[in-house]
């Protein structure tokens, strides 16, 4: 028996690898037809996960076409090393740092979660954490009771850099530790490390709901220069 799933695994991720090879020759042949595949399964996710990096939908959706168009343009060198999806969760994750560097320089305020961003078309305003969450359930979501969806998102907004992205991949996105490792660019046990704060702060950030912010996240703060790489 245990042999059969050995072998019935094996073969499904080969016939994954096919497909994936399959899909990467149509991307650098040109096809249109493959791309807008390609952002029809990606689109979302993506948008998603910038979002909750980054804290501000214009910027996501913005971030989210120039990853594509990178995606379009770099797939002539990509070699699969790793899967298509990591490369383009790197690709992502690598914009997201730009953009929070960019921020520090400017020295830019984040958006809060709360904050009214326009108003709709009814005149209602709209919030960010209103956008935050993708309209299929993921594992995550339904493990989150709709009233407390919000809460979490805030709390998660709260977690420190590079904990929060790390969250995000392991725990909402529900990434391998290698894979994380792999979009981080450092070794398994930082991601290990960083998953234990960074779970440990939003326990801490939830079960103290009438603490500040900043309150929450003391001894959470590591510098990176600090961490192993």
């Amino acid at each position: 028996m245990q042999a059969d799933l050995t072998m019935g695994n094996l073969a499904s991720a080969l016939t994954l690898q096919s497909e994936e090879a399959a899909l990467v020759d149509e991307l650098r042949a040109g096809s249109e037809e493959a791309f807008a595949w390609l952002i029809a399964r990606y689109h979302q996710p993506i948008y998603s996960l910038l979002a909750r990096t980054v804290q501000d939908r214009a910027d996501a959706a913005d971030m989210a076409q120039e990853v594509f168009v990178k995606v379009f343009r770099g797939v002539g060198s990509f070699h699969g090393e790793s899967s298509l999806r990591t490369w383009i969760y790197r690709i992502a994750l690598h914009e997201a740092s730009n953009r929070r560097r960019w921020w520090m320089r400017h020295k830019q305020q984040e958006v809060a979660i709360e904050q009214e961003m326009a108003d709709t078309e009814s005149g209602q305003p709209m919030r960010l954490v209103d956008v935050l969450v993708d309209p299929a359930e993921s594992p995550y979501e339904m493990a989150v009771h709709e009233e407390n969806r919000a809460r979490v998102e805030a709390a998660l907004n709260q977690v420190p850099e590079p904990f929060r992205t790390t969250l995000i991949l392991r725990d909402i996105e529900g990434f391998v530790y290698e894979e994380v490792a792999e979009m981080q660019g450092v070794n398994l046990g930082t991601v290990k490390s960083r998953l234990v704060r960074g779970r440990a702060a939003l326990k801490a950030i939830l079960t103290a709901p009438e603490q500040t912010p900043s309150a929450a996240r003391t001894g959470f703060e590591l510098p990176l220069g600090e961490e192993a790489q």
